[in-house]
């Protein structure tokens, strides 16, 4: 398998492509610690942030690095046939206080899957659900083509 054409993606379809999708990996870096994990988001292409229902115990991991305001990067990719799409956007995870949130903030919360309680093995009243935005500092996407016949 070769590489037949790399692109970049324009801003527009940068957009439609994560306007379509739902899902992406979330890694978050203190110091030299990475920590990555499956997340739902919803995609408000007006400004181009991103919004996320994050689930965390008070003694998880997770917990640990989300107070710590961490630096953040988003990866949502596909694959379909011979085309590759990828699209990563970088920048500082910030925490919403559900009082501060406005009606169109709502909206796009409300395009993120909730989270699937059944999965965890804590109760519910053991999980800290907590509400995330990601604005860019950058957002980059690339469309790869390959040849399946060599």
């Amino acid at each position: 398998m070769a590489i037949d054409k790399e692109t970049d993606m324009t801003d527009e379809e940068i957009d439609d492509f994560l306007g379509r999708h739902e899902t992406g990996v979330l890694s978050l870096a203190r110091t030299d610690e990475p920590y990555a994990i499956p997340i739902s988001y919803g995609y408000d292409d007006d400004n181009r942030g991103f919004y996320m229902r994050l689930v965390s115990t008070p003694d998880s991991e997770k917990r640990e690095f989300l107070d710590s305001s961490p630096q953040a990067r988003l990866v949502v990719y596909d694959e379909a046939e011979s085309t590759y799409r990828s699209v990563i956007a970088t920048g500082t995870l910030e925490d919403i206080d559900p009082s501060d949130l406005t009606p169109d903030q709502i909206a796009q919360y409300g395009e993120a899957r909730r989270p699937l309680f059944e999965i965890w093995a804590e109760g519910k009243e053991d999980l800290n659900i907590e509400l995330y935005q990601l604005v860019p500092e950058s957002l980059n996407g690339r469309r790869t083509e390959v040849d399946r016949e060599e």
